[in-house]
């Protein structure tokens, strides 16, 4: 099931359709899914060149256009090297390949505003577990290349943000940004941070449209789960406080009748508040985990659509069966999941369409 719903979302599937007929575009890839885009647009245009941006350590196979690699979660020199890249080059037809991660990977700093202090800020708010759409509204207005600074004739986005804001996705380079300076300081003002802020773009030239999102995962989840003969309940796009989420999906799976496959979406957080590694899936993965204890006929997994999850070098992790792993409680207290949780490793998927959980419970037929 899970598997499917990266199928749905991968862009050697949803990205021919809307790539447009041109000569020769020069192709801005940037995000945790731009090596797989831009091999879909070295498909399609024998002749295109441009740049691709990826993090660290992933690898694509392309041949004319150039692959750049840059820091995430955390952006570094590269992803500013990398912003300067974007903001420099000029085509015909400039067409922007956008996915998930593209806010870390090509960042520069606004006036005023140091690489590391921008970098502290972000940890800042990810630490304070603020939702990403009041840390990308923030970003907008810290940089010279977010909130609608880039020039592009069509992007084409992968969304990895819940409600597919396009503001949101990679903190909008290409769009105009409807939040202010007064937003993004009642931002910082919230949790208690500071900093040096520039107004964003309010109107830009060039056409946007989101080719794949996190529903489309959810709906080819919810229908493998059909032909495996389970009753998918769908949930939708979650958000909220991790451990929060896991306890009360564990209560709603224990009240499903036999055969069930509860499965939802979106991005959850965790407020850090100890220690330790892990991620929001593998958080949620212990918290639901302690919500089933003695239910070994309901299992599930929790995990990123893009291979990660935080900082647990996972992509997520499985969770009931009956027994929570030992130390469960604790490693929650301490926000350690990634010490105890069995993790679910997947390497890099090629897109990025948020979480997907999927959480079982078994039928009467199944052994």
């Amino acid at each position: 099931m899970f598997q499917a719903g990266i199928d749905a979302c991968h862009p050697r599937r949803v990205l021919q359709p809307d790539l447009p007929d041109v000569e020769r575009p020069l192709v801005l890839a940037v995000g945790k899914a731009a090596g797989e885009m831009a091999k879909a647009a070295e498909t399609r245009y024998p002749d295109a060149t441009g740049i691709a941006i990826v993090p660290h350590g992933v690898e694509s196979q392309l041949e004319r256009i150039t692959l750049l690699h840059a820091g995430h979660p955390m952006p570094d020199a590269a992803s500013v090297a990398a912003a300067k890249r974007l903001l420099a080059a000029r085509g015909d037809f400039v067409l922007l390949l956008l996915s998930g991660g593209a806010s870390a990977l090509a960042c520069l700093p606004g006036e005023g505003l140091t690489l590391a202090e921008k970098r502290a800020l972000t940890a800042a708010l990810l630490r304070a577990g603020a939702p990403i759409q009041e840390i990308n509204c923030v970003r907008r207005h810290i940089s010279r290349i977010k909130g609608g600074r880039l020039r592009a004739d069509l992007t084409l986005a992968i969304s990895d943000v819940v409600g597919g804001r396009p503001e949101d996705i990679g903190s909008g380079p290409t769009v105009a940004d409807p939040t202010t300076i007064e937003d993004a300081k009642a931002v910082l003002d919230r949790y208690g941070l500071d900093a040096p802020l520039t107004e964003s773009a309010k109107r830009v030239d060039g056409e946007f449209r989101i080719v794949a999102s996190g529903k489309d995962a959810l709906d080819a989840a919810a229908r493998e789960a059909r032909r495996l003969g389970y009753a998918p309940v769908l949930l939708g796009e979650c958000t909220g406080e991790a451990r929060d989420i896991g306890r009360r999906h564990a209560e709603a799976a224990r009240a499903l009748p036999p055969g069930s496959a509860l499965i939802s979406g979106g991005e959850l957080t965790v407020t850090v508040t100890g220690p330790g590694r892990g991620g929001p899936n593998a958080e949620y993965a212990l918290a639901a985990g302690l919500g089933l204890a003695g239910r070994p006929d309901i299992a599930g997994l929790a995990a990123d659509t893009d291979g990660l999850d935080g900082t647990s070098g996972a992509a997520g992790a499985w969770f009931g069966g009956g027994a929570p792993p030992a130390g469960a409680a604790e490693a929650l207290a301490r926000n350690d999941s990634a010490a105890v949780a069995e993790l679910f490793v997947t390497g890099p998927t090629g897109t990025n369409v948020n979480d997907l959980r999927i959480i079982l419970v078994k039928g009467d037929s199944y052994e």
